[in-house]
């Protein structure tokens, strides 16, 4: 069986070589998405780096379930993140890990913001996650390592103290052209 463990130790290495490199240069890092709708379809095609994920409305929203619709992925990201952080700090702090899961769910009321639903956010709320770790570690130690992954891990965080987000339009018109 495959566990963790050898992984951690690599994770170990490549965290103390990613902090001595922010030491000798430490600027933050400039984190950039894009999404573009796709014609006829409306699918979201989210642009990180080389990568592409797709976003899509289920089929009961005028969509194609080509893929997670923007809370979903929202949820997947915050379980990534809590599951990545947790092997940084597991590796960090020498836990050891047979296995280590995840599960986010949330919910988000469809009338939400509507006559009736005025108090019901519009956003996912009842967020909630288990933490599923197989380990030989104490009850204690396990505690300690989910009480740093809460401490540090950015996503978590940023849900629980969000942030001010600025926005701007740029807006562009289409010269119609009249034939004669």
């Amino acid at each position: 069986m495959s566990t963790l463990n050898e992984y951690l130790i690599q994770k170990k290495a490549a965290g103390a070589a990613l902090r001595e490199k922010a030491a000798q240069d430490p600027k933050p890092n400039v984190l950039k998405a894009q999404a573009r709708a796709a014609g006829r379809s409306g699918i979201r095609e989210i642009r990180i780096r080389d990568f592409q994920i797709i976003s899509d409305s289920p089929e009961n929203f005028a969509g194609y379930n080509l893929g997670p619709s923007s809370p979903e992925l929202q949820l997947g990201v915050l379980s990534s993140c809590i599951t990545h952080i947790a092997l940084i700090q597991a590796s960090e702090r020498g836990v050891t890990l047979e296995s280590l899961e995840v599960e986010v769910t949330g919910e988000q009321h469809p009338l939400a913001g509507k006559p009736g639903y005025e108090d019901v956010p519009i956003y996912p709320h009842n967020i909630q996650y288990k933490l599923y770790i197989t380990s030989n570690e104490s009850p204690e130690t396990i505690a300690a390592l989910h009480e740093a992954i809460e401490r540090v891990c950015p996503i978590y965080n940023l849900l629980k103290n969000p942030q001010e987000i600025q926005g701007e339009v740029v807006h562009k018109t289409v010269q119609v052209v009249q034939e004669a």
